[in-house]
């Protein structure tokens, strides 16, 4: 049963509103590289559509009602959305949720490292990469230095055109022929991920005249952060440095239908899913969406999915709006709805081994639906109920929502999961959609523009579901 292709039913006016929000995205996922910065720019945008911190609209035995619009975040790093809605809250909510932290190098605690002249970074890689897809690409860096007296210093270098990049140095074909014969995984070792940042030794540094030292270029990097940054060497111990490609998001092909650009796993579906949440007007069950961090390493973690940050502002909510009743949090949670927007694998044509094309995604087609994912006999999987994916089915028809329905790839071809099963531990009816997405994980990954218009359409039918 193949679907059509969402481009096929576009007038010029929907052509226009699409380009339009795709523009919006591509800038958010351009100047938005981190989980900080993505919960940063969320409650920015918030607060202009008049969203207000919980503790502050609950303060002083402040009361909520249908209308108010609150939002709580984690440390930074995650955010939790709310617009009250008329019916009571036992009754149950419709969530969004997604993740705005995505694969990338984490620069570690002692990083400076100078050898043979050149000055490095030791990196850990974050989430599910293949390393050898971060050698010799334009890199940036992204993140917070904590100083001892309580400061905080804001980090962002590679962005600007006049800004240097960074970069992992590979070996040159001429050299590498036992590195070829390596597996993939073993091409370029996670230990070798050290980011090249300098190369030029400061003038006397670290030994007599004439003598440049062991760590002369080490004290020229030094010098560069004290001079813009205010950091020492020191500093690094409690810093959340995040190396991640360089560049904005850019059109991709001649008919510019698609978008190459870094962190659409998850962003593709956390900023259609965060717009849907800002649009929603007046609904009957109050409103949800949740942006979230750590999902790429398991959703462990105090600003996770697995933490019980939804579950209490969910309780501080239910008494704000004075429905502390003894079970109302239990059974509000029992009875809600939820999307786990997450980004599916789009059907490659360059390897169709992987993927049985009719029960795959493919760009282009619209939002995609994931009844279940995990691995080999469902593992590690949230699997929806059939009445539920009735429901969806509806609601999107009804909706004119371009939709399809999609497996992880071929039976025991590999897998993957989501923050569905989290949820669903609740008894709340959860299923994942999101965004097909070619070379998900790479340093830059492609999305159709068609799939994330509906993407947007989709969540905003969602949230307005009785």
């Amino acid at each position: 049963m193949e679907r059509p292709n969402a481009w096929k039913g576009y007038d010029e006016a929907e052509l226009a509103r699409l380009t339009e929000f795709c523009e919006g995205y591509r800038r958010f996922i351009s100047e938005n590289k981190t989980e900080r910065e993505c919960c940063a720019a969320a409650i920015e945008l918030a607060r202009e559509h008049g969203y207000r911190p919980l503790k502050e609209a609950a303060g002083a035995g402040g009361r909520l009602t249908a209308g108010d619009k609150v939002y709580a975040s984690v440390r930074g790093k995650s955010l939790m959305l709310v617009e009250l809605g008329t019916e009571p809250l036992e009754r149950g909510v419709n969530i969004l949720g997604a993740h705005i932290d995505s694969p990338r190098l984490d620069v570690k605690q002692n990083p400076l490292e100078e050898r043979n002249g050149l000055v490095t970074l030791d990196t850990r890689y974050y989430g599910g990469v293949k390393t050898y897809q971060w050698a010799t690409l334009p890199l940036a860096i992204h993140g917070v230095v904590a100083k001892k007296d309580g400061g905080v210093v804001r980090v962002v270098i590679g962005e600007d055109p006049a800004d240097p990049v960074f970069c992992v140095s590979d070996l040159l074909p001429h050299l590498a022929r036992g590195q070829m014969q390596k597996k993939a995984s073993e091409l370029v070792e996670g230990e070798l991920l050290d980011v090249i940042v300098g190369n030029r030794p400061k003038a006397g540094a670290g030994g007599a005249e004439g003598d440049q030292g062991e760590d002369a270029v080490t004290a020229t990097v030094l010098d560069a952060l004290a001079e813009k940054y205010g950091i020492t060497e020191e500093d690094l111990l409690s810093a959340e440095l995040e190396v991640v490609p360089a560049g904005q998001a850019r059109d991709m092909g001649l008919d510019r239908s698609m978008i190459l650009g870094y962190g659409q796993d998850d962003r593709s579906c956390a900023y259609p899913s965060l717009l849907a949440q800002l649009e929603c007007e007046a609904p009957k069950r109050t409103a949800v969406t949740i942006l979230v961090d750590k999902e790429e390493i398991g959703s462990r973690g105090a600003t996770s999915m697995s933490s019980r940050f939804f579950e209490n502002v969910m309780a501080e909510l239910i008494e704000a709006a004075g429905q502390g009743a003894p079970l109302a949090l239990r059974r509000c949670l029992a009875r809600s709805r939820m999307l786990s927007s997450d980004v599916s694998a789009a059907f490659d044509p360059n390897y169709p081994s992987v993927f049985e094309a009719k029960n795959s995604c493919f760009l282009g087609r619209g939002l995609t639906f994931n009844k279940y994912t995990g691995g080999t006999g469902k593992s590690g999987s949230n699997d929806a109920d059939a009445e539920y994916v009735a429901l969806i089915r509806r609601v999107m028809d009804d909706a004119n929502v371009r939709f399809q329905t999609a497996e992880l790839g071929r039976v025991d071809a590999g897998g993957g999961g989501t923050i569905a099963y989290i949820l669903a531990a609740y008894g709340m009816d959860v299923i994942d959609s999101g965004i097909g997405v070619l070379s998900m994980h790479a340093p830059w990954e492609v999305t159709s523009k068609a799939d994330i218009w509906e993407a947007h359409k989709g969540y905003r039918a969602f949230l307005a579901l009785v």
